[in-house]
């Protein structure tokens, strides 16, 4: 227990000296945001994900066979829109430098930022979010945002800090046991990052359903404007987190 108890505080404070520095509790928040936007488009969107696209190709195979309340054209935009978005990090990073990982989470951030800026614009003039013109502008901009987070998290390569797929976090939790015969899972860093999408989704439904939808949004951009901001700032120096390992 003490263990996994230093294993999560390590996550949230990394001790000095760590290789990743604060990148890793700046992508949990970024999980968080993840698990707000899934909320967001799966409930007011219409059964699409714009961040889990491991669920949007199931969606696809079911709206091909014609289940009701899946939209074929939604989970296509989703996934193109995902995908232009992880692009956009990839050639975003190779222009403002691979080898300042502060920098390149400051600078993808900031774009994350503004495409969401957009989507709670849009959520906020818009008649009905959930359906015309204005749910598939809210679904390609999140979707943008999404992939670009995920590509950017890609890059920095944190362990377990993903922050958008949780199936390879749980698979290691699970198979790194000792049930397993592993010798350490890292359950606090693990569970730490599914507990926070879990967090970001159970706020984003309640919000959704007992508050405002683009209140939900709002919520995304308050924990998005802080991260740019520190991963900015404490890159300035210089710090060996912040090289390429």
């Amino acid at each position: 227990m003490t263990s996994t108890v230093t294993d999560a505080w390590h996550v949230l404070k990394p001790p000095e000296g760590d290789k990743h520095g604060p990148l890793s509790p700046l992508l949990l928040a970024l999980t968080v945001v993840t698990g707000l936007v899934d909320a967001f488009s799966y409930l007011v969107l219409g059964h699409v994900f714009v961040a889990n696209m491991t669920g949007n190709v199931v969606f696809l195979a079911f709206a091909l066979v014609g289940a009701p309340g899946f939209s074929l054209p939604a989970s296509l935009v989703a996934l193109a829109a995902f995908v232009l978005g992880a692009v956009g990090a990839g050639r975003l990073i190779r222009h403002v430098g691979s080898s300042r990982r502060g920098r390149m989470l400051a600078v993808s951030t900031a774009c994350e930022c503004l495409l969401v800026t957009a989507a709670l614009v849009v959520s906020l003039i818009a008649t009905d979010v959930g359906s015309g013109a204005a749910r598939y502008v809210l679904i390609v901009v999140l979707g943008l945002a999404a992939g670009m987070q995920n590509g950017t998290a890609r890059k920095l390569a944190v362990p377990d800090m993903t922050t958008t797929v949780l199936t390879m976090t749980v698979t290691g939790a699970a198979y790194d046991s000792r049930l397993a015969g592993g010798t350490n899972s890292h359950i606090g860093r693990r569970g730490l990052s599914a507990t926070a999408m879990f967090v970001g989704a159970l706020v984003g439904a309640a919000t959704v359903i007992h508050v405002s939808k683009p209140l939900e949004l709002l919520f995304a951009l308050l924990l998005l404007v802080p991260v740019t901001l520190v991963a900015g700032r404490l890159s300035r120096s210089h710090p060996v987190w912040d090289r390429e390992p």
